[in-house]
């Protein structure tokens, strides 16, 4: 089932509006009793059957290789050769690609009949397994729109991002629709259950926006923030709009109260060439000097941009203390 939502920004008597339509939302039941639930958010051209499933069509680049497919016979003829005459727009894609080749596995038959990308196994089922029965996870899935990362190509994507640097401009009006979103995943849960922001990549990202908002108690777009975030976790992510962000939060004594009082856990490897391991750094220490004092950066040695068995069992570790679990398996 899509969710629809009409975003309004602007100001003056000519307001801008985008329409996002975002896709189908998954959910990893309790095994145990409720205490916890977590929004946890894909990355880039991904969706959120990634996390609860075996079998799914990933990374959502099939109109990519369609199109490649169809239209550049040197593309048809080898994938890997093809490179040495790519256009901008198909260096910018290629570069996608090879950037996250460790944690894909191709399928000749499926690209050429249907261009899809299908993950290794191992990345699959991966909250279902996660030791952590009192946990419901919620995974939905980002609206498809152009990219300009990937040269307008159009893509799952939380918000839209040209490069993953701190010089890129921030997609506010994308980054407020889909904190919105999430923001209403989460408003029907009970009150006695905690929620919480988690995410991988463009999705640690988005989740690390959300957490600025909770502790400004707003959008960018100035609405009420209406959630009382308990925890956020960001895997091989960055954080958007680092430049403002401390004027923003030293201007508010309750902002301040907030951001200190939010625990966030970050991880990242030192071998991510997609989100830099330096970026990731930088973000960690641009919300620390922020004011976010309850955080904690993790990082990997010669790990890439994916998720390995220690890293996830931290994050265990990390949101049973801090959400007071009861009875996770070890």
């Amino acid at each position: 089932m899509s969710y629809q939502q009409h975003f309004s920004m602007g100001s003056g008597s000519r307001p801008a509006r985008r329409n996002f339509e975002f896709g189908r939302t998954y959910v990893v039941r309790p095994q145990g009793k409720h205490q916890a639930t977590i929004v946890w958010l894909h990355g880039l051209g991904d969706n959120g059957s990634r996390y609860c499933s075996y079998s799914f069509p990933s990374i959502a680049v099939s109109c990519f290789l369609s199109l490649y497919w169809h239209g550049n016979p040197s593309f048809k003829t080898n994938f890997q050769t093809s490179k040495l005459s790519l256009t901008k727009e198909e260096t910018l894609f290629f570069r996608f690609i090879e950037k996250t080749a460790d944690n894909l596995l191709f399928v000749p038959e499926s690209i050429l009949e249907r261009g899809v990308l299908r993950l290794k196994h191992h990345c699959s089922q991966l909250l279902e397994n996660l030791p952590l029965p009192n946990i419901k996870w919620i995974c939905p899935t980002a609206p498809t729109r152009p990219v300009a990362l990937l040269g307008g190509f159009s893509c799952t994507a939380w918000f839209d991002v040209g490069e993953i640097s701190e010089e890129s401009p921030d997609d506010w009006e994308g980054l407020d629709a889909s904190a919105v979103h999430i923001a209403n995943l989460l408003s029907t849960e009970p009150a006695d259950v905690k929620v919480a922001i988690g995410g991988f990549s463009m999705g640690a990202a988005t989740a690390l926006y959300s957490a600025t908002c909770a502790a400004f108690g707003r959008y960018g777009n100035g609405n009420a923030y209406p959630i009382n975030l308990r925890a956020v976790v960001g895997l091989s992510g960055w954080l958007p709009g680092s430049r403002s962000l401390r004027s923003k939060v030293e201007g508010s004594h309750e902002a301040a109260r907030r951001a200190a009082s939010l625990p966030i856990f970050l991880c990242h490897g030192t071998s991510d060439d997609v989100v830099s391991y330096n970026y990731g750094e930088k973000s960690a220490h641009c919300l620390n000097t922020a004011g976010f004092r309850n955080l904690t950066f993790k990082s990997y040695e010669g790990l890439g941009h994916y998720t390995v068995p220690k890293e996830m069992e931290e994050v265990r570790n990390w949101l049973t203390a801090r959400l007071g679990l009861e009875g996770s398996r070890s």
